[in-house]
C-alpha cells in the first residue's frame, strides 16, 4: 500500500524514564508527501487494520500529517480474546509518541485519535500527556471507570489540557444518551476547547464507514459519517499549529 511502511518504538523503562530499545512496539505509519506539519498517534483497538482506517491514515497524511498506528496488541498472543487498556495502552502511546518526537515532530503538533476503549485512552491521555489535541470516537467508560486505575470520563474531563473532541452515535448501547451528555456538562469545565458532537444511529465511525448504495449521497448515514471526519480534521487543523 503506497507511502506505508512499518516500523517500531522503543518502549520507556518506566514513566518517564529512558527508553528501552529492546523493548520496542511494532507501529505501522504512513508520511505525507511534503514537509510534515506534525504528527497524528492512531489508537485503534483491533488486531487488524481495516482498509477504511488505512484510507483514514492515507488521508491524514495527505494533510501533511505523520500518521502513525501502534499495534495495541502486540503483547497478547494471536489467540487471545484479552481486551486492551490501561497501562499497557498509555506505554503504547508513549513510546509513538517518543517516535514521533525522535522524527522532529514538536509535542504540541501532536494529536491522538483513538476509537472504542482505546478513545477512552485518547481523552485521558489528553489530561495527562503534552498533546497538542485528541479526538475520541464512541469512548466508552463515560459513568463507570473502565478499569480500578482509570477514572471515569466525567471526571476526567474537567481537567482536559488539550482541546478535545468526542464523537457519539445514540444508538450505541454502551455510550448512552444521557450519559453523553453528562460528559458533554463535564467538558465544559475544562480550560480547553471541548467538543461533544452526537449523530442519529452509529453512522460516526471513521473506521468503519456505513455501507450506501451507489449514488446515494443524500444517505443519511453517508451524510453522517462525512460530518465525522470532517469535524477530525478540522479539529486537527485547528488545534495542531
Amino acid at each position: 500500500m503506497s507511502g506505508f511502511f512499518r516500523d517500531s518504538a522503543a518502549l520507556r523503562t518506566s514513566g518517564d524514564a529512558p527508553v528501552d530499545p529492546q523493548r520496542r512496539v511494532p507501529l505501522t505509519a504512513v508520511e505525507p508527501d511534503g514537509p510534515a506539519r506534525g504528527g497524528i498517534v492512531i489508537l485503534h483497538e483491533s488486531r487488524t487494520f481495516s482498509d477504511a482506517l488505512l484510507d483514514l491514515m492515507r488521508s491524514l497524511a495527505m494533510e501533511g500529517w505523520v500518521t502513525v498506528a501502534p499495534h495495541l496488541f502486540h503483547r497478547e498472543p494471536a489467540t487471545s480474546d484479552a481486551e486492551v487498556f490501561g497501562d499497557a495502552l498509555f506505554a503504547d502511546f508513549d513510546a509513538t509518541f517518543d517516535w514521533l518526537i525522535a522524527r522532529g515532530i514538536y509535542a504540541d503538533c501532536v494529536g491522538v485519535l483513538g476509537f472504542d476503549d482505546a478513545g477512552t485512552a485518547a481523552l485521558l491521555v489528553a489530561t495527562t500527556r503534552p498533546v497538542g489535541a485528541a479526538v475520541s470516537v464512541a469512548a466508552p467508560g463515560i459513568v463507570e471507570p473502565l478499569s480500578e486505575d482509570a477514572p471515569a470520563l466525567v471526571h476526567a474531563a474537567p481537567g482536559l489540557k488539550a482541546p478535545w473532541l468526542g464523537l457519539y452515535g445514540e444508538d450505541d448501547p454502551s455510550t448512552p444518551p444521557d450519559q453523553v451528555e453528562m460528559l458533554r456538562d463535564a467538558t465544559a469545565k475544562s480550560d480547553v476547547a471541548g467538543l461533544v458532537v452526537s449523530y442519529a444511529g452509529l453512522a460516526h465511525r471513521a473506521d468503519e464507514p456505513p455501507q450506501v448504495p451507489d449514488g446515494r449521497d443524500d444517505d443519511p448515514g453517508a451524510q453522517a459519517i462525512v460530518d465525522a471526519q470532517r469535524r477530525i480534521f478540522d479539529w486537527f487543523d485547528v488545534n495542531l499549529r
